[in-house]
């Protein structure tokens, strides 16, 4: 199984920034950015840098409406009162949630690639790990060295006390292969066996499952698959 490792500082100061620009960090999260944007030029000149490049993203997502009883749905989950006209009526607010949703896994994608980024002969790959519902559980960047994977979760999941191993499946072939253990809280990094690199290639796919604690005792999946995604040309 292979080694694997959590986001160095200076990768985690442009994951923050990444998510800062894109608006999926929390209330308390989000404010104490902005009191470091005023004393980090480094972290300021990151949010600036992910500013301008992920300008123009959310132009390629076409405006999604929500069901006609989704606001019901979710006065009931929250208790609230009726109200007419509210933000959660608002159709700026449900085209900026779609457009959000949609290209959570894109974006992010986007700035891991851009931390992994070496000079190298080869094009980075990445992928978007969906469960069955189509929902991204998982976003995967593989760096144009080929020899490192990092891993984020781009969904909510569960507190399953299983543990998540990651799978390559290459193109071509029906034999999952793991790559390790990763975090459904966390981003990691993995370094991708050598015996694997030549086979990390556009339409090999990746795969999650859940296994018991320490990841499966048999070296393939023995747990169900909750998320896969083929990789593709960055």
């Amino acid at each position: 199984m292979s080694e694997n490792d959590t986001i160095d500082p200076a990768d985690a100061g442009s994951l923050v920034a990444a998510e800062y620009v894109l608006g999926v960090l929390g209330a308390a999260e989000r404010r104490e950015v902005e009191r470091r944007l005023a004393q980090e030029p480094t972290l300021a000149s990151e949010v600036a840098f992910w500013e301008e490049r992920l300008t123009g993203l959310a132009d390629a997502v076409a405006p999604v409406s929500p069901p006609q009883a989704a606001w019901s749905r979710i006065e009931t989950a929250i208790g609230a009162a009726p109200r007419r006209r509210s933000v959660w009526q608002s159709l700026t607010f449900w085209r900026s949630f779609a457009i959000v949703s949609a290209t959570l896994a894109a974006a992010s994608i986007a700035a891991l690639a851009y931390i992994g980024l070496v000079p190298g002969a080869r094009t980075p790959l990445m992928a978007t790990l969906s469960g069955s519902a189509g929902q991204p559980n998982f976003v995967a960047s593989v760096t144009a060295t080929g020899n490192t994977l990092v891993i984020v979760p781009a969904a909510l999941l569960t507190n399953d006390p299983r543990a998540f191993e990651l799978w390559l499946i290459p193109s071509g072939e029906t034999r999952p292969r793991s790559l390790g253990l990763v975090q459904p809280g966390q981003p990691i990094r993995l370094e991708i066996p050598s015996d694997l690199a030549s086979r990390v290639t556009p339409d090999a796919t990746l795969a999650v499952s859940l296994e018991p604690p320490g990841g499966s005792p048999t070296g393939l999946p023995t747990g169900p698959v909750i998320a896969a995604g083929k990789l593709t040309n960055l």
